[in-house]
C-alpha cells in the first residue's frame, strides 16, 4: 500500500501527528499548500491532517478541490484541537466540514496543543475575547471546550499523544508502535 499523509499546522501539533503517522507508517509526508494533484493522485491512500479553527478544519480545501480525480482512493482525516473530545462537538465538526462527496470520508480527532504566546496577533486576540466572554457564565453553565480555554489560560499545555493514531491506524490496516 502506498501513500501519504498531507497537513496543514499552524502551530506545530497537526505536523507532530503527521510525523509520528509517518514513522508508524512509512507513508510519505508533505505540507498541504505544497501538495500537487498530479503527485497525490499517484497514492493509494490519502491521509489529510490539520488543525480546527472557527469550526473549519484546515487544509480540507484541498480534497474539497480534488475530490472527483481521487474516487478510487483510500481517504482519511483527522483533526485536532485544543478542546478534550466530546461526541457531540466533534460531530458537529464532521457534518459542518464534510459534506457532499466528502460525506462518509472517516475523521478523527486528535487533541492538540495550546501556546498563547506563539499565536499569531489575532488569533491571540480572539482567544482572548473569548475568555473574557466565556468569564462572565457560570461555571456550572460552561461547555466542555469553554473549560478547557478557561484552564488553558495563557499557559502552554501540549496534549498531543501518539495513542490518538491508533483509530487511524486501524482505518488504513496497520498497527501502531
Amino acid at each position: 500500500m502506498k501513500g501519504i499523509i498531507l497537513y496543514t499546522s499552524k502551530y506545530g501539533a497537526t505536523k507532530r501527528y503527521a510525523e509520528w503517522l509517518t514513522e508508524a507508517t512509512g507513508f510519505d509526508c508533505i505540507e498541504t499548500k505544497n501538495a500537487k494533484i498530479k503527485d497525490v493522485i499517484q497514492y493509494d491512500t490519502i491521509i489529510l491532517g490539520g488543525g480546527i479553527y472557527a469550526s473549519g478544519i484546515s487544509g480540507l480545501s484541498f480534497l474539497k478541490k480534488n475530490i472527483d480525480k481521487l474516487q478510487n482512493k483510500k481517504i482519511i482525516i483527522f483533526c485536532d484541537g485544543a478542546s478534550p473530545y466530546v461526541e457531540k462537538a466533534f460531530q458537529q465538526v464532521v457534518s459542518h466540514n464534510l459534506k457532499d462527496a466528502l460525506s462518509g470520508v472517516p475523521c478523527f480527532y486528535c487533541r492538540g496543543a495550546w501556546a498563547m504566546d506563539a499565536m499569531s496577533f489575532g488569533d491571540k486576540t480572539l482567544c482572548k475575547m473569548l475568555q473574557k466572554a466565556v468569564a462572565k457564565k457560570a461555571p456550572e453553565d460552561l461547555e466542555i471546550w469553554e473549560k478547557a480555554l478557561m484552564e488553558a489560560g495563557t499557559e502552554k499545555h501540549d496534549w498531543t499523544d501518539k495513542a490518538y493514531l491508533a483509530p487511524i491506524l486501524e482505518a488504513i490496516g496497520q498497527t501502531g508502535e
